[in-house]
This record gives C-alpha cells, structure tokens and sequence, in this order.
C-alpha cells in the first residue's frame, strides 16, 4: 500500500476498534482495545509521534474476560467476523483470532490475560477504563518484552510523554501498581526496568523529538524506577533476584503462540 492508502487504512482500524467496543458495551460485554490504536487513543496531544517515527498499525487486538466468550464470540459472528476454528478450539479459552474479509481487518481477543514474555493479568481490570485497558496495563503491556522491537519504544515513549507518572487518576499512569505488580515477579522486574534504560536511551536518537519531549520522557523514566525501586519486594523476588539472569526469566513468546 502507498501511504495514502495506509492513511486510510488505519483509519479503518481506528474506527472499526472504537465500533466493537462500542457494541459490547451496549452489550454488558468488556472489551477494550489494547495495542498500538489503544496508545493512540490515549495520546491525542502526541499522537503525531507516530507518524514523525514512521509508527505503522498492524491489526485491531482486544482485551475481554472468558466468562463473557461465548457472547463475544456470537457478536463478532454478527459484525461479520469469522474465527480461526483451529485456534479457537486449541486457544479459545485464552485467545480468539477473527478476520472480516469485507473489511481486510485482522482481530485478536485475549481472554482474562495476555500471555506473552511475562502475564498481563485482566481480572477486575478491564471496568477502569470505557475503551482501552488502563494506562498502567498498557505500559506494563509494553515492558514485558524481553526483544523490545521500534514500534514498542515508539508507543512507549508516545505514552509518556503524553501522560503524568503518579498516583491512580484518569490519565495518570498509576506507578504504584505497576511498583506492586513487579514487587513478586523479578522476571517482570528485571525484564521492565531493563526495557525503561533502553528507553531513555534511545531518546537522544529520535530527532523528530525537541529536548523538552526528551526531558520530559527521561525524567518520567526516573520516577517510575525509583518508584519501583522503593517498593517492598517479596521473599520470592529476593531469591529469585539472588540467581539473577544466568538462568532465563521469561518465557518465549513462540511458547504461546504454539
């Protein structure tokens, strides 16, 4: 596709992310977008990093809880989706994947968790925000990967720099539950804390960015770490953090996808 056809393109995806989970909630069903439309929802001030870093969308991914499958599963049938009947009967307690051929859209559905390098959990999360997981599980969504990829440091410095690090708040990503959820898992600590140093480094060779933007990502940077940091860790994390990466922390995302 040329650009203006990618330009339309995502614009399709957009707009068809926004529709189902539109229809689900008519529906008292819990959707909500996660992935790369999800950080573009949230970040209308800086969105325009995306297309400066040459950020380009893929497919629509959605996160929704397994006791409401079955209904999703009848409403995507209804907005003329078809499922991959293979996946859907080895994975559909965990993962859905649907393609629309009148629309060319490609749609995955990931049920109560995201099971990736390390475990995004969904349970009693997907109420804090109306169309995307919560700024805080996105963030976490993003730092689970151990080969963290361009278009993962481009959604997360977009991220931040759009959004306070704080307290809870509509539009502040929430350190403390972040600091809380890394506190019993050193893999996930290791893997995160790890992935925010590449961050910070990689600002200096994002040219499309002024040294405010820089600074403002950087300093985020640190008050997240030392916010993690000063978090009470688990006995489990202190043995396990004992060992140390000689022995593998996470696990291969081909694991998941077999």
């Amino acid at each position: 596709m040329n650009k203006q056809e990618v330009v339309e393109h995502e614009k399709i995806m957009r707009a068809e992310g926004a529709r189902i989970v539109a229809e689900g909630t008519k529906r008292g069903l819990h959707l909500r977008l996660l992935g790369a439309i999800a950080f573009q929802a949230h970040c209308p001030k800086f969105h325009f990093l995306t297309e400066r870093l040459n950020r380009v969308l893929s497919d629509v991914d959605f996160a929704a809880y397994f006791s409401e499958a079955s209904r999703i599963n009848g409403m995507m049938r209804e907005l003329g989706y078809e499922d991959q009947p293979m996946v859907t009967a080895l994975w559909g307690h965990r993962r859905t994947i649907w393609d629309n051929k009148s629309n060319g859209l490609h749609v995955d559905i990931f049920l109560d968790k995201l099971e990736m390098n390390h475990d995004i959990e969904f349970q009693n999360r997907l109420e804090i925000d109306p169309l995307t997981i919560s700024l805080p599980d996105m963030l976490l969504e993003k730092m689970q990967i151990v080969h963290l990829e361009e278009k993962d440091m481009v959604d997360t410095t977009m991220l931040l720099r759009e959004h306070d690090v704080g307290k809870a708040g509509p539009e502040t990503i929430d350190a403390d539950y972040i600091a809380k959820r890394l506190s019993d898992d050193w893999g996930f600590y290791y893997t995160f804390t790890t992935n925010l140093k590449k961050i910070s480094d990689k600002l200096e060779t994002y040219k499309e960015l002024s040294q405010e933007d820089r600074d403002d990502v950087r300093n985020k940077v640190g008050k997240l770490q030392k916010i993690i940091d000063d978090q009470g860790k688990s006995m489990r994390w202190k043995i396990r953090a004992k060992v140390g990466p000689s022995k593998k922390w996470y696990r291969d995302v081909e694991e998941v996808r077999r």
